[in-house]
């Protein structure tokens, strides 16, 4: 069974990092990256910590030990970490619902992440709806993006409800998908 809930202390965000950390590209083989999908951008503690603020991130636990997280990222963190720039660049002339994105009160889930020992087990699901009960009051919806090279986690996604509702290719020829979930 997993506790799921607001990752509140500076300690919660550190367990956050380690995790990060090992599933980045660079810490697994090609393999596991395909096969159990990864992360792409490693967050410094400042970075983390803001995000953090006013709406926490989402956390599961199995007892005391971080099974998995949910990041979450306002639009005002655009500019922020170089690499999301072309993707909030985009965001705003993409239409959701008849309506662009940037007439929604949206955020951009900035990272999710379950750990080994719990993959398959709900987490990852569990972490979306943790989020979407505390944020839907504030937010109409979510957006992330997902490299089309980690298939595993555009299928979780889809598995949640998530849409497509836009595909890009970068200047670097990465290709992208990007998916909304309402928060209704």
């Amino acid at each position: 069974m997993f506790a799921y809930g607001p990752a509140t202390t500076d300690a919660h965000l550190q367990q956050i990092m380690v995790l990060q950390k090992a599933n980045l590209p660079k810490n697994i083989s090609f393999e596991e990256a395909l096969e159990q999908g990864f992360v792409t951008v490693d967050h410094d503690m400042e970075t983390l910590r803001d995000m953090n603020t006013p709406y926490c991130h989402s956390a599961a636990w199995a007892g005391e030990e971080l099974a998995g997280y949910a990041l979450v990222m306002e639009t005002r963190f655009s500019a922020r970490i170089p690499v999301l720039v072309p993707m909030f660049e985009l965001l705003d002339g993409i239409i959701w619902r008849g309506k662009l994105l940037k007439e929604w009160d949206y955020f951009v889930m900035g990272q999710v992440c379950v750990a080994k020992p719990y993959r398959g087990k709900g987490v990852f699901r569990g972490l979306y709806f943790n989020m979407r009960e505390r944020l839907s009051t504030y937010f109409d919806l979510v957006v992330t993006e997902i490299s089309t090279r980690n298939p595993r986690s555009i299928r979780a996604h889809e598995k949640v409800g998530f849409d497509t509702i836009h595909e890009y290719a970068d200047p670097d020829g990465e290709h992208w998908v990007v998916v909304g979930w309402g928060l209704e």
